[in-house]
Order: C-alpha cells, then sequence, then structure tokens
C-alpha cells in the first residue's frame, strides 16, 4: 500500500497549484485523507483532512478560504487545489491516510499533527517566490 504525491512546483506569489495524491493498494472509500506540510527548520503543520466516512472536511486557519480537498475515487486520487498561494506556504507537503474510525475530521486532522496514520506519502515541494 502506499501513496504518491504529486504536482509541487515554483509559483509566484498569488498563482495556484494543484497536488495531486494516488493511492495505490487500498481506496479512499475506507481510508481518511489529508495533507500536512514541512517547511524548513518549522514544526509540522497541518492543513486539511478529509473523513471518508462522512466526508466531513477540517481546514486549518491558513488553508480556510484558498485551498480545497477532494477525491476522484473512480481515479482513486486526492488533490488539494492551492490558490492565492503566499510565500509562506513554501513546504514540503505530504499526504496522509488512515482508516481507524473518527467522529469528526478535525480528529484525524489531529491523528495527522501526530504522525499516527497508517500511511504517508513521499511528499512534494511547493516554492512560492514573489
Amino acid at each position: 500500500v502506499q501513496l504518491q504525491a504529486s504536482g509541487g512546483g515554483l509559483v509566484h506569489t498569488g498563482g495556484s497549484l494543484r497536488l495531486s495524491c494516488a493511492a495505490s493498494g487500498f481506496t479512499f472509500d475506507r481510508y481518511h485523507v489529508g495533507w500536512f506540510r514541512q517547511a524548513p527548520g518549522q514544526e509540522r503543520e497541518g492543513v486539511v483532512s478529509l473523513l471518508s466516512t462522512s466526508g466531513d472536511i477540517y481546514y486549518s486557519e491558513s488553508a480556510e478560504g484558498r485551498f480545497t480537498i477532494s477525491t476522484d475515487r473512480t481515479k482513486n486520487t486526492a488533490y488539494l487545489q492551492m490558490n492565492n498561494l503566499q510565500s509562506d506556504d513554501t513546504a514540503v507537503y505530504y499526504c496522509a491516510s488512515g482508516s481507524r474510525p473518527h467522529s469528526t475530521a478535525y480528529e484525524f486532522f489531529i491523528v495527522l499533527l501526530r504522525g499516527k496514520y497508517d500511511i504517508c506519502g513521499q511528499g512534494t515541494l511547493v516554492t512560492v517566490s514573489s
């Protein structure tokens, strides 16, 4: 089982990127999915989580209104659409999944922060320059 993240790159301030997270060996029907990021020398930061059972979504304050998580179950891929990117969005972005039951997406968001997920992709670098 694995997750393959892609779509990172260099973008100017105010630009957009769409990250992809392709799952193999399992499906997002049964696994929650989320994104976290880590900038050089910084703590891990949760970005967004999506609960597979209910479709509940939790965005960090930084991501709310600018980022959108979605899944395409026909392609078994999750996406993170990021708009109006700013310099402090520069980081390596990771997608991760877990199958333990949660009542809310916020609970899985905490899982992402604590590193208690089941599977994690290799990360994709997003660089936002002015």
